[in-house]
């Protein structure tokens, strides 16, 4: 295709031809990539009956570990559990609280009140779309005992400032991988930068297991812990700190978060081959972006060129719109235009947690006030307005294809859906 000329065709929405005209191969798009090999590696679990074993689990966890560059790899039955498991494995107890982003997914922060703590909420960087270091030290307190932070969407946050904040009010740090498996902070991957890290392999993520969640790190007394908290069977070996010994035998938290060992089995399978999968997905969606520089309106997410950082399977993949560029264009309008011209488009981010009603109005445990304030010796929910950059990123980020192969032929046309868009805004409004 001739990018130029496409792009400056009579927008399709209006009448004129559209910038995707080709129909992309089925694997273009399609995750995860499923081979024999998968298939067969969870057979053999199956045919062997040890769906609820622990011995492809545990190895498993060593190539993880091993990958990851941590001592310690502990799997789960999905990330929400795992992410349970890094905060009783950090301490995290009644009274308590955490300081966590409010534009993530609810399994970052919801855990806090099953353990008799809170969260209290910071505001994103608008360019990164990740928690706010500058927005974090105002609201440490004497409960404050950890912080979360979110590589959303695939950017890693800015760790050294809140590890240097960390460090220096005695917090614990974990880090939420979830949307970030292999991406890299400034040459170094995420996930063993803070205290403990924890993340989803849900089939819909970039490292997929099925449903599995893994939880990473160097200290034996969160890896211990997290252990106790849920994973029952493996109490024998496995705890050596006297004061878990003791209560060996029963799960702490009263839950079982044992893995199914297909997924296990899917994992090992996978992760073999992630490395070079994902250098593809970053060829693949770096492509798309550097053939969208400079187009008005729109801004890449990802971290500039020679920084080291990188955003991994580059999972959930947005792009920034900067509607002031383009006349106050309403990014509905922006959408619906784009996917007119073919270009697989929508919303791309989650609603802010502080402003759901869970949060604040619900009364999960009967204690006649909203669960979020029971622990607490004063009232930490945020109202509308608290966190304007989070509240507002909704209308400031659109979604783009989640390209799993570079195939130029095929991004090329989507990538000039959405430049066609921008150049031509005028005429949309």
């Amino acid at each position: 295709m001739d990018f130029d000329t496409v792009v400056h065709q009579p927008l399709a929405i209006l009448g004129g031809p559209k910038a995707v005209t080709v129909t992309p191969p089925d694997d273009l798009f399609h995750w995860p990539i499923v081979t024999e090999e998968d298939e067969w590696a969870v057979i053999e679990v199956l045919r062997a009956g040890s769906m609820s074993g622990t011995d492809i689990t545990k190895q498993f966890e060593s190539e993880y570990a091993a990958w990851q560059g941590t001592e310690f790899a502990l799997a789960y039955c999905n990330g929400t559990a795992a992410l349970q498991g890094a905060m009783f494995g950090v301490g995290l107890g009644r009274g308590d609280e955490l300081i966590a982003p409010s534009l993530t997914y609810w399994a970052s922060a919801l855990q806090t009140f099953s353990l008799g703590a809170s969260v209290v909420f910071a505001d994103i960087l608008p360019d990164t779309i990740c928690i706010d270091p500058c927005d974090i030290e105002h609201r440490i307190t004497r409960h404050t005992k950890a912080i979360m932070v979110v590589h959303y969407c695939g950017y890693p946050c800015d760790m050294d400032p809140i590890m240097d904040i960390a460090h220096r009010h005695n917090l614990r740090v974990i880090e939420d991988v979830s949307h970030a498996h292999g991406t890299r902070y400034k040459g170094c991957q995420v996930g063993k930068i803070g205290d403990v890290s924890a993340m989803s392999m849900m089939s819909g993520k970039s490292l997929a297991a099925g449903e599995a969640g893994m939880l990473c790190t160097n200290d034996r007394l969160i890896y211990e812990r997290a252990i106790a908290f849920g994973h029952y069977e493996r109490h024998g070996d496995s705890l050596t700190i006297p004061e878990l010994v003791a209560l060996r035998g029963l799960p702490l938290g009263g839950v079982k978060h044992r893995i199914v060992q297909t997924a296990s089995a899917m994992g090992r399978v996978q992760l073999r081959y992630y490395d070079e999968r994902m250098a593809e997905i970053q060829a693949a969606l770096n492509r798309f972006w550097d053939l969208l520089e400079g187009t008005p309106g729109i801004r890449a997410h990802r971290p500039p060129k020679g920084s080291g950082s990188t955003m991994g399977g580059w999972y959930n993949p947005v792009g920034r719109y900067l509607p002031e560029e383009l006349g106050g264009l309403p990014i509905g309008r922006f959408i619906e235009a784009v996917n007119a011209e073919g270009g697989r488009t929508a919303r791309g981010v989650n609603a802010p947690l502080h402003l759901h009603p869970v949060f604040n109005e619900a009364d999960i445990y009967n204690d006649g006030m909203p669960t979020r304030n029971v622990f607490s010796d004063r009232d930490l929910r945020q109202p509308r307005g608290s966190l304007p950059v989070s509240e507002a990123v909704g209308d400031r980020a659109f979604g783009v294809p989640w390209f799993k192969h570079d195939e130029p032929e095929y991004i090329e046309p989507y990538a000039a859906a959405f430049r066609k868009v921008a150049l031509q805004a005028d005429k949309l409004r």
